[in-house]
């Protein structure tokens, strides 16, 4: 692939509506051309413990963000109609339509594809230690060290997808 959007959503709570942060990496023939990354008042508007120790934002964090219509607007022009691409893109995927459906937003039906479905494929059992996108994108060429931050996910990503989809 060399023209797509790769992209990670962050979530509040166990509801894959409340996403509370999105990175977003555009691809243009093969190599970066923008990334985007935005705080997002998350629907519902609360917190869980867990959610909090995976990536450390908190309520605080995104009391006074805009809400996904909002951020969404400035997203859509950035993506067109490029493919998406996520690592676990059924999380992502997902999330995208609960937000879209919790706004009551006509869904455009992105097609989604998945570095963790390409990296099964293209890394053998054995070969690899696991499937974890750090791992993956280590094995790419990447060094993930702020895992869980929306924007460092979707770079990891967009990575990995330059290398293997």
């Amino acid at each position: 692939m060399k023209d797509f959007a790769a992209i990670d959503f962050e979530t509040a709570n166990g509801s894959r509506s409340s996403v509370c942060s999105v990175g977003v990496v555009i691809v243009e023939n093969g190599v970066i051309a923008d990334s985007y990354y935005h705080l997002i008042r998350p629907i519902p508007n609360y917190y869980t413990t867990f959610t909090t120790t995976v990536h450390g934002l908190t309520y605080t964090d995104t009391e006074d963000a805009p809400p996904f219509p909002e951020v969404w607007a400035e997203i859509a022009p950035k993506i067109r109609y490029l493919p998406l691409v996520a690592h676990n893109k059924a999380f992502d995927e997902n999330c995208l339509k609960a937000v879209f459906q919790a706004y009551g937003m006509e869904y455009p039906d992105y097609p989604f594809y998945c570095t963790l479905i390409g990296a099964r494929r293209t890394f053998p059992r054995g070969t690899i230690a696991n499937y974890q996108l750090q791992t993956v994108a280590l094995r790419c060429g990447f060094d993930l060290t702020r895992h869980h931050h929306a924007l460092a996910d979707a770079e990891a990503c967009a990575h990995i997808a330059m290398k293997i989809l």
